[in-house]
């Protein structure tokens, strides 16, 4: 019965991939499916950027958790000592994880159970990634007062959670060229705990459009680009999100340098994302392979094979058949396809005219 379920269920995931919905619609239709068989008072399923962790997008079922909880939530995610983060799961070979399961210890003082999950009259929560050839592009959490989910309910998550991935990859494809501008180039200062301290007009219009998405979701995003920023050994860090209009944003962090408490500062600007932002994203979301993403890189950049060939150390040969492999993937017939497809934005008559036989 439950392998039915679960082929049913795959199949069905599978034929809203070739929908042409963004991330939170394909989430929106999928939810609906998952939860003829696992039954939940809530669940919250996120688009995650792969190259960060960073949860870009979110959807919720039927049910929507208060708003005065929305922060708390997002805020585990975060926090970086809170056990069964997405973050944490996407980086597991296991990404299928009951709260139950964890340590007796773990359980008594787990924040998200304590501070969200108990005050609504939850007990259980389970949750997973979406991950296909290495790269996580989603998660969910399910969660409900009782029982606790089954061993055949985390088989099931663990059956589709894959196809899941794969249609939200294709699913990022379509919301990366359906963006429609924004508010502009924006900064914020935050300070030692990522409190904002000071921020612009146009970073107000950001901050109105994200939280449309949930309540306080960009004081969350503040504070997770302010602790990649810490963390970082570069002093900086990234986090591209989508907004409530399906579009994407870049939020970049950098330390403050200066004297006294400047030192404790960290800038974030904040920006509508182009071509350049999104290409990495694009070329891991057609499946292309590493090699294959060099070369593509290459191509952009408007190198002809020769010079591939000497950059990569590799035979012009060996770069044609690359290509056309990448070609077929992306679904293009020349370079100038491939770059107006991954980089629509910044694509120059130049760039337009490259033949695939170059």
């Amino acid at each position: 019965m439950w392998e039915g379920r679960a082929l049913t269920a795959r199949r069905d995931i599978a034929a809203l991939a070739t929908s042409g919905m963004g991330v939170a619609a394909l989430h929106s239709a999928a939810i609906e499916v998952v939860e003829r068989v696992i039954g939940s008072e809530l669940t919250c399923w996120a688009g995650i950027d792969p190259a960060t962790l960073v949860i870009s997008s979110m959807t919720s079922g039927a049910a929507r958790i208060p708003a005065e909880y929305e922060p708390r939530l997002a805020e585990t995610e975060y926090a970086g000592t809170v056990p069964n983060s997405f973050a944490e799961l996407a980086r597991r070979d296991h990404q299928v994880a009951r709260l139950s399961d964890l340590p007796h210890r773990d359980v008594v003082g787990h924040r998200r159970l304590n501070e969200v999950w108990r005050p609504l009259g939850i007990e259980h929560e389970v949750r997973t990634t979406f991950t296909v050839d290495g790269d996580c592009w989603g998660a969910a959490g399910f969660v409900r007062g009782g029982p606790d989910f089954s061993d055949r309910e985390v088989e099931f998550l663990q059956s589709v959670a894959p196809v899941i991935g794969a249609a939200t990859r294709v699913a990022v494809r379509t919301d990366a060229h359906g963006y429609r501008g924004g508010a502009g180039p924006s900064i914020v200062v935050t300070g030692p705990s990522g409190e904002p301290r000071a921020i612009t007009a146009a970073a107000r219009t950001w901050q109105d459009e994200l939280d449309e998405i949930a309540p306080g979701r960009f004081g969350v995003l503040l504070r997770a680009v302010d602790t990649g920023t810490r963390a970082a050994t570069s002093g900086t860090f990234q986090a591209r999100v989508q907004t409530a209009s399906g579009g994407w944003v870049v939020l970049q962090g950098s330390r403050l340098i200066g004297e006294g408490d400047t030192d404790d500062q960290v800038v974030v600007t904040i920006e509508p994302a182009s071509g350049r932002h999104l290409v990495g994203m694009l070329l891991a979301a057609y499946g292309l392979t590493v090699r294959e993403r060099e070369i593509c890189l290459e191509v952009i950049s408007g190198h002809t094979t020769n010079a591939i060939a000497d950059r990569l150390s590799i035979s012009p040969h060996t770069i044609q058949d690359h290509l056309k492999s990448a070609f077929a993937k992306v679904g293009v017939r020349s370079r100038g396809e491939l770059v107006a497809t991954l980089r629509p934005d910044d694509l120059t008559p130049a760039q337009a005219g490259v033949s695939c036989l170059r």
